[in-house]
């Protein structure tokens, strides 16, 4: 069967068996005592389960044989006894297993949560954020049930067949023989359902994806759905993507009915078989009638177990397909493993050059072309130009964001696509429009930052992008909480706080995007003052949307069409009475 699910986004990988066993094996690292414990325990649990049927059958050859009703009471007691042993060994595997893959959940899903804050933008952007979001949740969830619910009844019931086998095997080998001749049916059963379930639980978590892609776009975009009344449009989509999860989730139950029908037919087999060996067998005298009733019970005890192992494959695939999805997140670390070890060799200083840059979003529809830059140590350039000039994509690129189609970026002499996004981001900080208040406190926000910072180098970060008037007023200083749950920032609030962060962090070059269009024209004044206070001693590259801002810079680059047209300082730019004066005239003018 060929699962095609039709999608336009390059979506993250979906790690192989192999992958999946060599990343959990790195989980249980330092685990063999727990793990050892686990497995003692579920013997042990396993082994005391055969005591009553092995007691009841004593107590059937006492009653033929004499009655003598001390040993039924002792008998008896045996059963209580194990009975309850059974139970308490049980749980207590169930609590140790849990704990332990438990524990491997939590080291699989904080890596994968790392790697996912490491990803380059164009790997998110290609993939889409929904893709990501439902590995880190619906997979999450997915296995987290699956190791509170199939991973013990799966050990359990394993540890229980096994030992019930060799205990049928002790009391006579043709009652073993009747489970193999009837283990044909169960292998066929299981042998069918792996070959159907696996595609269609892949397909099924692929589709849960784009779902979650449709709705987080729309969730994310809601002023713009209500403003021009694309609801309805958008609930479509959204049906249509939840239909098609719907579509392969009513193929997998139409997989497992019949598998289950199946199961049925093996159930069928063996217990007939069961009758007609234990008649036999008790008529030929080859056992007593309490040994055979043992290995009846055992065989009813075996039941029991077989039926969980097999229906528990049906969870326990879906869980599979979202580890796999979840390993393959983690995987794309390994990629980057040669860059992360070369970070030390990226020069702490140095000048920031294009040469010959070109990229494009779309191959063959260049955004930027061939463009060369280099901003010194300490120089501040700007660059302006109208709207889908480049300017925007050229700061990607500089920043280390987006990786050239052709050219190179380097800082200090190096390629900076070399090396890892940690080491750039702390040479070349972006800073946009788009600023994000994490939720926490203030200290908490600043901190990601620079965790080393102590309280007294937070505030005086503050203080420098003159923030301090409306942080002296909060009601818990450092500790009051910002963000979505807590105190509610301005716009120009947020912008400053995001300078606060890149003055901790202290990189040699910096390049602004826009950091102040949103604000209006006191806010932009006053955001202008923090910008220029939090650059003081680094290089910058500004894109600007207000020509005011760029005009004391030390170099000035008009960019049309995707290349840079004109550049100089800003009277040298207007005594030439070209494109830029041209700009300039009718900046001022709409400005006054």
């Amino acid at each position: 069967m060929t699962i095609e699910l039709q999608t336009t986004t390059a979506k993250l990988p979906v790690a192989d068996a192999r992958s999946v066993r060599r990343e959990v094996r790195r989980a249980l690292h330092g685990q063999g005592g727990r793990l050892a414990a686990v497995v003692a325990t579920m013997v042990v649990g396993a082994a005391l389960g055969l005591v009553p049927p092995w007691a009841l059958g004593r107590m059937v050859d006492v009653v033929i044989e004499d009655g003598d009703t001390a040993r039924i009471w002792l008998s008896g007691a045996a059963m209580v006894g194990a009975a309850l042993a059974f139970a308490g060994f049980t749980a207590l595997g169930v609590v140790l297993s849990s704990r332990l893959f438990e524990t491997v959940l939590a080291r699989l899903r904080e890596r994968m949560f790392t790697t996912s804050l490491s990803l380059p933008l164009e790997r998110v952007e290609q993939a889409g954020s929904g893709d990501l979001v439902s590995r880190a949740t619906d997979d999450v969830e997915e296995v987290s049930r699956a190791i509170s619910t199939v991973v013990p009844a799966l050990s359990t019931s394993l540890f229980t067949v096994v030992l019930t086998a060799v205990g049928l095997t002790a009391l006579d080998w043709r009652f073993l023989a009747v489970l193999v001749v009837a283990l044909p049916i169960y292998v066929l059963a299981v042998r069918w359902y792996l070959r159907k379930a696996p595609e269609i639980y892949a397909a099924e978590r692929a589709a849960m994806g784009l779902r979650a892609q449709q709705v987080l776009g729309a969730v994310r975009g809601l002023r713009t759905v209500h403003a021009y009344d694309m609801s309805p449009k958008l609930a479509g989509r959204i049906g249509s993507h939840s239909w098609e999860v719907v579509r392969w989730t009513m193929r997998a139950r139409i997989v497992q009915n019949r598998f289950y029908g199946r199961l049925n037919s093996g159930q069928f087999v063996v217990m007939a078989g069961l009758l007609v060996a234990g008649y036999l067998l008790v008529g030929a005298d080859a056992l007593t009638v309490g040994a055979t009733t043992t290995a009846m019970l055992f065989f009813l005890r075996l039941f029991e177990p077989i039926d969980d192992l097999l229906l528990v494959i049906d969870e326990l695939q879906s869980a599979l397909a979202s580890l796999a999805r979840i390993v393959g997140v983690i995987e794309t670390r390994d990629e980057q493993q040669d860059g992360e070890s070369r970070a030390s060799s990226l020069p702490e200083h140095g000048a920031l050059e294009a040469r010959g840059v070109t990229f494009g979003y779309v191959p063959g529809r260049h955004v930027v072309r061939g463009t060369d830059l280099a901003v010194a140590p300490g120089e501040t350039v700007a660059v302006v130009g109208t709207s889908g000039a480049g300017k925007s994509t050229l700061a990607a690129l500089l920043a280390g964001v987006r990786t050239p189609d052709e050219g190179r970026i380097d800082f200090g002499g190096v390629d900076l696509s070399q090396f890892p996004e940690s080491a750039r981001a702390q040479r070349v900080t972006l800073v946009t429009q788009e600023v994000h208040v994490f939720a926490g406190s203030l200290r908490e926000d600043l901190a990601l930052a620079n965790p080393a910072a102590d309280d007294a180098a937070m505030v005086a970060a503050l203080r420098t992008v003159l923030a301090d008037d409306w942080f002296e007023l909060l009601p818990e200083g450092l500790d009051t909480v910002v963000g979505d749950a807590g105190h509610q920032l301005t716009p120009v609030q947020a912008q400053q706080l995001a300078l606060a962060r890149l003055v901790l962090a202290d990189p040699p070059v910096v390049i602004l995007d826009e950091a102040t269009a949103d604000a209006g024209s006191s806010g932009a004044s006053l955001l202008e003052q923090a910008a220029t206070a939090a650059l003081a001693g680094r290089a910058a590259v500004i894109v600007a949307h207000r020509l005011g801002q760029v005009r004391h810079a030390d170099r000035i680059l008009l960019m049309e069409n995707g290349t840079v047209v004109e550049q100089g300082t800003h009277d040298e730019l207007i005594a030439r009475g070209g494109r830029y004066c041209a700009l300039w005239d009718a900046w001022s003018l709409h400005r006054h």
